[in-house]
């Protein structure tokens, strides 16, 4: 977007990682300082406040929002405003995955922050239907974005065998039980007992302040029982995926997965539970296997069958996996309908 001409700013807490590095690209950033798990209201009502007050400086031409907190209070600051805006569900979270009251609230929030977007954006057909099926966004609205993109430049189909080693299973991912975390290290632990050489692995933060957080206390517990090895945060994924035969994510709910993107990209099968989001990315039996969520056996049995294929089956489950990120998940075409989507935002603005 910067360099086709447009001045981005960018309103998000501030990361000391990512926001340096917006900055770099030419972005203009605004800190936006926000509890994405709290539900303590006059927070949330200080937060709608700063969003109307920032945007009614900065008076953007299009406003494009992502997950929760600012899908709501950034369309709803922006509807005020008169600003066209493009509210992009990544995924509904754990707020959905609970069902309490603060569902209720929220749905009733996506309702009225949605009422007057020209589209509402979302990455799987799941969302889209639990949206659609509870009256929360008009169907004239909804569009499909397959995913965020994966810059197939970036993650290069893995070419040649692995050399002779133990197999490695991955699971790359924030360290919740909401990513099936607990279930990923409790087929681990069956598995084990079979198969004593197999490296379970797990590559990701902990992040602190979310209730489903894992401690990094119970990460290196599981460590010093031997069932799993924690990697941390990494800049760089690729180099951990270039050293493993199967990524795993027995997540809960998803909007679409990075990490089975990013193993798929490079050629490697998958093994996922049969949830929202990962169903986008794994089809059962071409590209990996699929299993219940939230069922430690069912996870070992899928991840077993990857252990007992042979070589060439998974290599043709990751060769069928690159196929799918070119077909349907490559950046190239998610920035084309970016641009034609805010094209003809701003053609109509006219």
């Amino acid at each position: 977007m910067v360099e086709d001409g447009y001045r981005v700013s960018v309103l998000a807490p501030y990361d000391e990682v990512y926001s340096p590095k917006l900055a770099a690209l030419g972005c203009e950033m605004c800190d936006m300082p926000m509890n994405p798990k709290g539900v303590n209201p006059i927070s949330d009502a200080n937060l709608l406040y700063r969003y109307y007050k920032t945007l009614r400086q900065l008076k953007p031409d299009i406003s494009i929002t992502y997950t929760i907190k600012p899908n709501i209070y950034g369309s709803l600051a922006a509807r005020w405003l008169g600003i066209p805006y493009l509210p992009i569900t990544t995924g509904l979270g754990y707020v959905f995955i609970q069902r309490t009251y603060i569902t209720t609230i929220v749905k009733w929030l996506y309702k009225w922050a949605f009422k007057r977007a020209r589209h509402v954006w979302f990455l799987n057909n799941d969302d889209i239907d639990t949206f659609r099926n509870e009256d929360i966004v008009s169907s004239d609205k909804i569009q499909q974005l397959p995913g965020e993109g994966i810059d197939l430049n970036r993650f290069k189909l893995r070419t040649g065998k692995r050399e002779a080693a133990p197999f490695v299973f991955l699971l790359v991912g924030r360290m919740l039980m909401d990513k099936g975390v607990r279930e990923y290290v409790a087929a681990a632990r069956m598995l084990k007992q079979k198969y004593p050489d197999v490296k379970f692995r797990l590559l990701g933060a902990v992040w602190e302040g979310n209730p489903a957080t894992i401690s990094e206390e119970q990460l290196r517990e599981w460590e010093r029982e031997g069932v799993v090895e924690y990697y941390g945060e990494v800049p760089d994924v690729v180099p951990h995926l270039e050293q493993t035969d199967c990524v795993v994510l027995p997540s809960y709910r998803e909007g679409v997965p990075f990490t089975l993107m990013e193993g798929a990209a490079m050629g490697l099968p998958l093994v996922a539970t049969d949830v929202p989001g990962c169903r986008e990315v794994v089809v059962e039996g071409y590209n990996g296997f699929l299993c219940p969520d939230k069922n430690p056996e069912k996870l070992a049995e899928a991840m077993e069958r990857m252990l007992n294929s042979s070589a060439e089956q998974r290599e043709l489950m990751g060769k069928n996996g690159r196929t799918l990120m070119e077909e349907k998940f490559d950046l190239k075409l998610i920035l084309e309908q970016y641009d034609r989507t805010i094209e003809a935002i701003l053609s109509n603005k006219k």
